[in-house]
């Protein structure tokens, strides 16, 4: 994962898995919690549990703030957002006593509040009373929840700070301090953007890096202003200021090799009552790191074009063709389950290659003209050329086909997944986002060869491939849920596992009262990711983005639509 955890997806459905529309970031703060100790203030943290099947899980927590009835939460959740599905949230707050779990006694509990995901996004800010138990609210208790939409088109920024000869707030010993950065907003409230961590008995702090997306810290506007406070940390959460200065992202730009960037931290009321007063230390930005973080869109409108291949089982459980109860049989009124599997995926996939030129293969057949068993044939008998002139050339050539070769066996598909990733992986050395390959495998049954299928997969998901399985027919399909890996990792009979999930089983007895639509829509669901997450694992960029979207021209983005 990245720095920020994935939602739970909502489960797939007929009309096919929801699209994710984006990805948010919520940021939580309370006001007047109940206070539980008797000797502190409550020590809070706030759990987010998601609905999954109407059952509430736990997705992540934010850190314990100590002794503090008015927390603002330095952790961020970061949920992916689906227009069409109602995505319910449970937000619980927690007083947390030393090394108790969370809920473990009934005191424990501060208040809870529910909502839509959706809720939040429309409003930007929500601000809900906390409840107790049966409805009683938890005093004059609320939770507030900053949303804020993080765009394929956003980058991240890693920001590495340090301090010098920061000013002593201890007696017997030297400052904790902490850095706290704030981002101002239009209207003038400040939103915590990160809290670094207590460097403690130091008045000259190395804190660690960190990441930050660039709508989060300055809403992608680097003239924003910047609150950034230095303080020293008391455990009974009564906190010493030292100090604070404003930054913009612009000046933090101005870094450069060898050249830091500095901030006199000054205590406004030491400048005021002291004459030759400087100021209470300097925070120093040590490094500044860009991470561009680019769509499926980017890579597509740079250039990358999808090359779609489509094997077809002919083995002999499929029936013979000209048999109405064959899986293969061609009915003149209506295509039969191959056709539409191959028409609904290929629609889609063509509007992504310039030349429209599709590969269709064939395996499990005897063909002519010694008519030996092949796992690996072009079903236009050109084994120079296999490609086929649109998808309706693909239609024409499987017809074609069927009267001139003898179904036969096994069901053996390594063959043909070891040829297309051979094919994508080229030289061996992808320096661009040129091209993708799809590969979509049609068949009706068990693979025989299940052992080197995992073994060739394993190898695939090191190649820019994504590989889509229909099951057609009424066949157990046991082991292509396997194949696809939602329900664990893949391995390879060696125990390697596969490096990206890169395949999608679907079977089409689910899809039979549905569009093509909806089958395509749910085979092709998860392609875009793998596009994205292969060129991002290879470090690979979009050949020639649409924008450019960090320095030096950030400003124009503030007001720039995102897809």
């Amino acid at each position: 994962m990245n720095d920020v955890d994935e939602a739970t997806s909502p489960a797939t459905s007929l009309s096919g898995p929801a699209t994710c529309v984006s990805k948010v970031e919520l940021r939580v703060s309370c006001k007047s919690l109940l206070d539980r100790d008797t000797l502190n203030k409550s020590d809070p943290c706030v759990v987010l549990m998601v609905q999954n099947n109407g059952q509430w899980i736990e997705l992540d927590r934010t850190e314990v703030i100590k002794s503090n009835l008015h927390p603002i939460f330095g952790k961020v959740f970061c949920l992916d957002y689906y227009f069409e599905e109602v995505q319910k949230l449970r937000f619980e707050v927690y007083d947390i006593h030393g090394t108790h779990s969370i809920g473990t006694r009934d005191d424990d509990f501060l208040g809870g509040m529910e909502c839509t995901l959706g809720q939040i996004v429309a409003q930007k800010k929500m601000v809900k009373p906390l409840l107790l138990k049966y409805g009683k609210y938890a005093g004059k208790s609320t939770i507030t929840v900053h949303a804020e939409e993080i765009s394929g088109n956003n980058g991240y920024v890693e920001l590495f700070f340090c301090a010098k000869k920061l000013d002593d707030k201890d007696l017997f010993s030297k400052s904790d301090p902490f850095l706290e950065i704030f981002k101002i907003n239009d209207d003038g409230t400040e939103q915590l953007v990160h809290r670094t961590e207590v460097i403690k008995n130091n008045l000259n702090p190395v804190w660690e890096p960190f990441k930050v997306s660039l709508m989060s810290l300055c809403s992608c506007n680097e003239d924003r202003k910047l609150k950034c406070l230095v303080w020293d940390y008391d455990s009974r959460g009564k906190h010493d200021f030292i100090g604070e200065f404003y930054a913009t992202f612009r000046e933090m730009q101005k870094i450069s090799s060898g050249n830091k960037v500095t901030w006199d931290c000054v205590n406004p009321k030491y400048k005021q009552k002291k004459r030759n007063y400087k100021n209470s230390g300097v925070v120093i930005l040590n490094d500044l790191k860009l991470h561009r973080v680019y769509s499926f869109l980017d890579y597509i409108m740079g250039g990358c074009q999808i090359h779609f291949t489509v094997a077809i089982d002919f083995t002999a459980s499929n029936g013979d063709p000209r048999n109405s109860c064959s899986l293969h049989y061609i009915n003149p009124y209506q295509p039969n389950e191959y056709l539409k599997a191959l028409i609904a995926v290929g629609e889609i996939c063509q509007d992504y290659d310039s030349d429209k030129r599709f590969s269709a293969l064939g395996f499990g057949a005897r063909i002519p003209p010694n008519y030996e068993v092949s796992h690996d044939f072009a079903i236009n008998f050109n084994p120079e050329d296999d490609e086929c002139e649109e998808i309706q050339g693909v239609v024409e050539a499987y017809q074609n086909c069927l009267p001139k070769i003898q179904l036969y066996g096994p069901t053996n598909v390594a063959p043909i997944i070891n040829r297309i990733a051979k094919l994508a992986a080229g030289d061996g050395n992808i320096k661009d986002a040129s091209c993708y390959h799809i590969l979509l495998i049609l068949t009706d049954g068990v693979v025989t060869d299940m052992a080197d299928t995992r073994e060739a997969i394993v190898r695939a998901s090191y190649q820019p491939l994504s590989i889509i399985i229909v099951g057609v027919g009424n066949a157990d399909f046991t082991d292509m849920q396997i194949l696809d890996g939602d329900d664990g990792v893949l391995r390879s009979p060696k125990g390697e596992p596969v490096l990206r999930d890169i395949v999608q089983f679907v079977p089409f007895r689910d899809f039979k009262t549905a569009s093509p639509a909806a089958l395509a829509k749910c085979v092709l669901a998860e392609v875009p990711g793998q596009v994205v997450e292969y060129f991002s694992h290879k470090a690979i960029s979009p050949m020639s983005p649409m924008r450019e979207l960090l320095s030096p021209i950030l400003s124009p983005l503030a007001t720039t639509p995102t897809e």
